[in-house]
């Protein structure tokens, strides 16, 4: 009897507190789900309304997708419309879409067909209860707001796996930080003394999902650098959108040994630390990058990014930009707790070697 009563009183406070927790990450626009709903009739008028109005379900209405020559619902704008279903591949990467809703009854040749892009896609896929009997015969009942649905496909969820990612993120970086606390203090008061500025850089740089976050570095260039990057355009070594100059004039001379050694990136450890980073991940674009990507580059921001990656690791000096989406797309796919682990036995002894720029 006492552990019915204990075991019971334990797991309701745990749920509350979870809970709490999850409607508080909710309202901050944190882990939120994009949904894209596929009909433009009244059911699917509705659901928009449901999913908008209804921020404890966890989920941002993206817009909707409309079959050909389809009637638009009186309270649907035509602003609201993001193009027909031959267009979900590309909707899908630019608009980091988790889930796609059928609230319109497709033949169930093109339901199929659906349900085999979203595979290829990792999405989910649900449909309203009743629409495609022979294609849910064993999927339960659920219920999106108050929308009985019923899955057509559930896209592989790495709980588990992504838990445990992020103890390590925290343990790490909560380690680093205390332990190199003194050395983060005198790097600190070396950049004051020896130019003008602030310590700390602040730059605005895209997350996981395109969430913008500031992303801390120590400063390794004179004040306002980034007026003068126009002057140093045509010593860039890199090819496509990057830019990177080994011999930048813009960089101190404390800047420059901070950069060979990746001591100036020792205060991410704090954007680690506050769930906007991760220790192993593609490196955070700026946005100017991001409105340059074409549409296969999206893929390297659905994780979050990371201190050191594959590309930092195996092709840091490669000047080509097709090399680094290949290797940011390739760690994407292919993630798992041992990579990350490969990745930071390596990034220590290119860190120890001090082959940074």
């Amino acid at each position: 009897l006492l552990l019915v009563i204990t075991s019971s009183v334990l797991l309701t406070v745990r749920r509350y507190l979870w809970r709490r927790a999850r409607f508080r990450q909710f309202a901050q626009g944190i882990e939120l789900r994009n949904v894209v709903i596929l009909g433009t009739n009244q059911l699917a008028c509705a659901m928009a309304r449901e999913l908008q109005e209804r921020a404890r379900l966890g989920c941002r209405f993206v817009g909707f997708i409309a079959r050909p020559g389809a009637s638009l619902s009186p309270g649907i704008a035509l602003t609201q419309v993001l193009g027909g279903i031959e267009k979900i591949r590309g909707l899908t990467r630019q608009n980091f879409i988790d889930e796609l809703v059928l609230t319109e009854f497709y033949p169930t040749e093109e339901a199929i067909r659906l349900v085999q892009d979203a595979r290829e896609l990792d999405i989910d896929v649900r449909a309203i209860a009743g629409y495609y009997g022979d294609l849910t015969t064993n999927a339960p009942v659920e219920y999106l707001g108050i929308f009985p649905v019923a899955a057509l496909h559930r896209r592989r969820h790495r709980v588990v796996g992504l838990i445990g990612k992020r103890v390590v993120d925290v343990v790490l970086s909560l380690a680093a930080l205390f332990a190199t606390a003194p050395l983060l203090i005198a790097i600190a008061a070396a950049v004051k003394l020896e130019s003008e500025g602030p310590a700390l850089y602040v730059s605005d740089r895209i997350g996981k999902r395109g969430r913008v976050f500031p992303c801390f570095k120590f400063r390794t260039m004179v004040k306002n650098a980034e007026k003068m990057k126009h002057e140093v355009a045509e010593l860039n070594e890199r090819d496509g959108i990057l830019f990177k100059c080994s011999n930048d004039p813009r960089v101190t001379r404390l800047g420059r040994f901070l950069r060979k050694y990746s001591l100036d990136e020792l205060p991410q450890f704090l954007n680690v630390l506050r769930g906007e980073m991760s220790i192993v991940g593609p490196r955070p674009p700026i946005a100017s990058e991001v409105e340059k990507y074409e549409l296969e580059h999206f893929r390297r921001l659905e994780v979050t990014p990371g201190l050191t990656g594959l590309w930092q690791v195996q092709a840091r000096h490669d000047p080509s930009f097709s090399k680094y989406i290949e290797l940011d797309t390739a760690y994407v796919e292919n993630w798992s707790f041992w990579l990350d682990l490969k990745i930071l036995l390596r990034t220590a002894g290119v860190v120890l070697q001090g082959t940074g720029v």
